[in-house]
């Protein structure tokens, strides 16, 4: 790896710092090269704080609301964690560096992406990270209860099959909307219900399927 790409995500730490409370989620950031998870391309531009297009419809988040939703979701190391929507990988690192590669789970709608997602995590030493192609509104049922989960894609409701498998006391965190998007942050209750706030709209690409 150049100097050229490290200096420049530190710069991208530094960039997002103040938006983070949790020290540890800067040092996955710093520890993930993000370069590696974009067209080869679009890697002049891998740590300028924006969205960028991975193919087939879909892009690899701005690293600012990567950082947001990681200090968000409070994970810790040993948390089970389901993704809903792998797309290149990104997010699944950042989170596999938060609680171990192992204790991630995530579920990407198209099969190619998955494939690509999978080979890039091994490459990059997350091979512990789990990828099943599917639709994300059903969530992964074989490894729950999670102890958190998330959503890199917008929906227009929170899918009551994760909200299932979320254990009470869980944190799920979501784009809601179809015009005008909201990140929901919500912790599931003991009697299966939610306690939602919403941190701020946002704008990501809808969920498929």
């Amino acid at each position: 790896m150049s100097d050229t790409h490290e200096d420049r995500r530190q710069q991208m730490v530094e960039t997002v710092a103040p938006r983070v409370d949790d020290d540890r989620v800067l040092e996955a950031l710093e520890a993930v090269p993000r370069h590696e998870f974009v067209p080869p391309d679009r890697r002049d531009s891998a740590y300028a704080d924006r969205p960028l297009p991975i193919g087939d419809g879909q892009t690899i988040s701005a690293p600012h609301m990567v950082a947001i939703m990681a200090d968000l979701l409070e994970a810790d190391p040993g948390d089970d964690v389901l993704e809903i929507g792998t797309g290149c990988g990104y997010h699944a690192a950042v989170t596999a560096e938060l609680v171990g590669d192992e204790n991630v789970y995530t579920v990407e709608y198209g099969e190619e992406l998955a494939r690509q997602a999978r080979d890039r995590l091994a490459e990059l030493g997350y091979d512990g990270v789990s990828i099943r192609v599917g639709d994300g509104r059903e969530g992964w049922a074989e490894h729950a209860p999670y102890d958190a989960a998330y959503l890199t894609c917008a929906t227009p409701s929170l899918p009551e099959p994760v909200v299932d498998q979320l254990r009470p006391g869980g944190q799920l965190l979501a784009p809601v909307g179809t015009g005008r998007q909201r990140l929901v942050a919500a912790t599931k209750r003991s009697d299966g219900s939610l306690a939602r706030t919403e941190r701020g709209g946002v704008r990501f690409v809808r969920m498929r399927g």
